[in-house]
């Protein structure tokens, strides 16, 4: 008997996932990841295309499979799972318009549990279902790695304030800029400058403002805090310098910092 649409959830997977061999880029891993309860690697048993009537609102171009797997690992994740799994997930159809053969196939699944029912997942975003490869697990290990330490950096939801004040020499000056986060840990950056030097800037993941915090290595969860979610351009509201001097150069500071972060790059 096929579950139920609304106990199970559809997520589509696009017609690039279903057969590319390109790997996701690294904020692209994260993406998964962190929005996931589980991941979980299965070999799917069975899939059965939906009627339309059961799925009204599939895009067009897709079907919705209901899906019967066999667990093979969980990667991530606590929760009691079943020996095999059931969840729904829209796929593209083929060039001639038919379903595509997903039986035998091994992925890897961003899910969350459904409660009472360890045989069923929910999958937890619009790519929850990746074909499995090694090189691909390989990738995703570290990201789960990180993201479950103890130490693992908070979720970052915009700008709070942001102040430069001069220093005492013509050229000098320091910028903070305080961040907000989804638990209220307290990050911060500090841009100095200094005359006849490069500026540096550097994070400081915690209450006390670091003076020899260094920026985050690119592709690590770090980075992908700020560069994956700060705005491009220093909210207006955000800055409390007091003049129109001090404010530009917050501004100025800012953009040094994305600009050293680069482009949060999704496929």
């Amino acid at each position: 008997m096929v579950a139920s649409a609304s106990a199970l959830v559809a997520v589509p997977i696009s017609a690039q996932e279903q057969g590319a061999s390109a790997l996701p880029t690294y904020a692209e891993f994260v993406d998964l990841a962190d929005n996931a309860e589980l991941v979980v690697r299965a070999k799917i048993r069975r899939a059965i295309a939906l009627e339309p009537e059961r799925a009204p609102d599939v895009a067009l171009g897709f079907a919705r499979l209901y899906v019967e797997a066999e667990t093979m690992a969980l990667l991530s994740g606590s929760a009691p799972l079943g020996e095999s799994l059931r969840y729904l997930v829209d796929v593209p159809l083929d060039s001639r318009g038919k379903v595509p053969n997903l039986k035998k196939q091994e992925v890897l699944l961003f899910a969350r549990s459904v409660p009472g029912r360890p045989s069923e997942l929910q999958l937890s975003g619009d790519s929850a279902q990746q074909f499995y490869s090694p090189e691909f697990e390989a990738r995703l290990r570290p990201v789960l790695t990180d993201l479950a330490a103890p130490d693992s950096p908070p979720v970052i939801v915009g700008v709070r304030d942001a102040l430069s004040v001069p220093g005492n020499l013509t050229g000098e000056s320091e910028t903070q800029i305080f961040l907000e986060t989804e638990n209220g840990a307290p990050v911060s950056v500090a841009i100095l400058r200094r005359p006849g030097r490069p500026p540096t800037w550097g994070v400081s993941w915690g209450e006390i403002i670091d003076q020899s915090a260094r920026p985050p290595e690119p592709e690590s969860l770090e980075w992908y805090r700020l560069a994956c979610a700060l705005p491009a351009r220093l909210p207006a509201e955000a800055n409390l310098s007091n003049d129109s001097a001090a404010r530009t150069q917050a501004e100025r500071d800012y953009q040094l910092m994305m600009g050293a972060l680069g482009p949060c790059t999704r496929s």
